[in-house]
């Protein structure tokens, strides 16, 4: 609905001046709150948690870890050198979130 912003805006009095049945007419004629919607359409769009998703394809490039960088031997994660805490005497890396 589109709102004339440089109207004149009704005083207290002329709102106390609409009566009863004018504004019960207004309330019918702005429309219903139904929405037509096809249920089986919406539904086909949802996707559900644990849904099998085994016919899906997922093509990821995998980039080797990069000089710059270790592999920590507590979380597995790809870390840049500037978060190695210390490398134990096996010669396993630890990061510093997991040094804490």
């Amino acid at each position: 609905m589109a709102t004339d912003y440089d109207a004149p805006r009704k005083s207290d009095d002329d709102i106390a001046e609409d009566s009863i049945e004018e504004l019960k007419s207004r309330r019918t004629d702005i429309g219903s709150n139904d929405v037509d919607e096809d249920e089986n359409e919406a539904a086909e769009s949802f996707e559900l948690p644990g849904a099998d998703l085994s016919m899906e394809e997922l093509t990821v490039p995998v980039v080797p870890a990069q000089e710059d960088e270790f592999t920590c031997s507590v979380c597995f994660l790809v870390h840049h050198m500037s978060q190695l805490a210390y490398v134990d005497d096996n010669g396993l890396s630890v990061c510093t979130d997991c040094d804490a």
